[in-house]
């Protein structure tokens, strides 16, 4: 009874370790093909990280110094331009209001009668602008997010990988041990289990 119960168990974290293998051979597909996906969607928008006097400012300097001048390729440098270069230029020109803020103002004064057009076209041009930089800071963030997951997975096909070899070991000691044991004998009697 014993050796059966051993080896069970035995082939339970065998199976259980080709299961774990497969699992950290996918995590580790999905890691290389989201960091991949990420680094040509960055790539063939051909942008540059800012340098030199352009990220001067102290709200910016500290975040985008050590990607000064290269090529956007990463999420983490699409998050740090998205959150302290685009959001800080946002943030100045519209005195920390948002996109929606200032478009609901927009759409106040130009429904107001006698409104000054040359105030509405400059609340507009704000507007607009507020919106291509939401939207462009959207989609980097969006960026950032895909290469957290690719990066997450990573750690999962590691941590798979590591339990598929400690099931290994531990299913091929378990059948050591099960092929070691002596079948029971008639005149040996297993304590009852109660």
């Amino acid at each position: 009874m014993r050796t059966m119960l051993d080896k069970l168990i035995s082939w339970t974290g065998l199976v259980m370790a080709v299961v774990l293998l497969a699992a950290g051979g996918l995590l580790t597909w999905a890691s290389n093909f989201v960091a991949e996906n990420v680094r040509t969607q960055l790539a063939d928008q051909h942008i540059t990280m800012p340098s030199g006097g352009a990220i001067e400012d102290p709200l910016i300097k500290p975040y985008l110094t050590q990607f000064a001048g290269q090529p956007m390729e990463t999420g983490e440098q699409a998050k740090a331009y998205a959150d302290h270069y685009i959001l800080v230029h946002m943030n100045k020109s519209s005195g920390g209001k948002t996109y929606s803020e200032v478009s609901g103002e927009f759409q106040k004064l130009k429904a107001t009668a006698g409104a000054d057009p040359a105030a509405v076209a400059k609340l507009g041009d704000l507007r607009e602008s507020l919106f291509m930089g939401s939207t462009l800071r959207g989609l980097l963030l969006n960026a950032y997010a895909f290469g957290t997951m690719g990066v997450i997975a990573m750690y999962a096909a590691y941590a798979a990988f590591a339990g598929a070899l400690m099931f290994l070991v531990l299913g091929l000691l378990g059948l050591r041990h099960a092929a070691r044991v002596a079948p029971t004998t008639a005149s040996h009697k297993e304590p009852a289990l109660v």
